[in-house]
């Protein structure tokens, strides 16, 4: 089963801008637990604790317990609303889970191996086509992250969806059957240097005619 991230919410009393306005001029931040086929749940958190969870990685697929009223709500994070400047969390949306549930999330995908990956030993470059992958999951087997291991990737190689490991509860929305995730590309040459270096040359070869007659 899915371990769960306990996070510490307070309900909030009135809905509203200017409700929400207050909330942040005391500190926190107010946000909603909708779904489960219950009305919506209004709450206030501390924005230290959202910045938190976005620091680590991976809150788009995280299951939280979120404790409120004497019952703990099993949730995912769906959204977080930035201030434009500041960058600091002003509002907050869970969605409330059911056992039993499939929900849609998005899956961070971590790379390890590159120090170790033949084709990157030659001079190829990694090329990570997906960063994450939204799949549609069991709410109690979310993958927090795909780890892709490209330490046998020679130039030319790839790792695809049929690759990974984990994956046994969940089924990608991408329409394209085994897809590429990661691939190691040959090296690239700057197409400006070469013609530099070959101009040179050129000049270099005509001061030597030049010289000789």
């Amino acid at each position: 089963m899915t371990q769960l991230t306990t996070l510490e919410v307070s309900t909030r009393a009135k809905a509203g801008k200017g409700a929400a306005r207050a909330v942040r001029r005391a500190g926190l931040v107010p946000g909603v637990i909708y779904g489960g086929k219950q009305e919506p749940a209004l709450i206030q958190i501390d924005p230290r604790v959202i910045m938190k969870e976005m620091h680590r990685g991976g809150w788009r697929s995280r299951l939280y317990s979120l404790p409120l009223d004497g019952q703990a709500i099993r949730a995912v994070m769906r959204e977080v609303q930035l201030h434009p400047v500041s960058d600091t969390p002003i509002h907050i949306d869970f969605q409330r889970l059911a056992a039993g549930e499939r929900v849609h999330v998005t899956v961070a995908v971590h790379v390890v191996g590159e120090d170790k990956a033949p084709g990157i030993k030659r001079g190829g470059v990694l090329n990570v086509v997906r960063h994450s992958i939204e799949v549609l999951a069991d709410v109690d087997h979310i993958p927090e992250s795909f780890t892709v291991d490209v330490s046998t990737l020679d130039i030319h190689d790839n790792v695809r969806w049929d690759d990974l490991t984990g994956t046994e509860h969940v089924v990608p929305t991408i329409q394209i059957p085994n897809f590429v995730i990661a691939t190691v590309a040959p090296p690239t040459v700057d197409a400006e240097m070469v013609a530099e270096e070959e101009a040179k040359a050129a000049a270099a070869a005509e001061a030597a005619g030049g010289k000789k007659k």
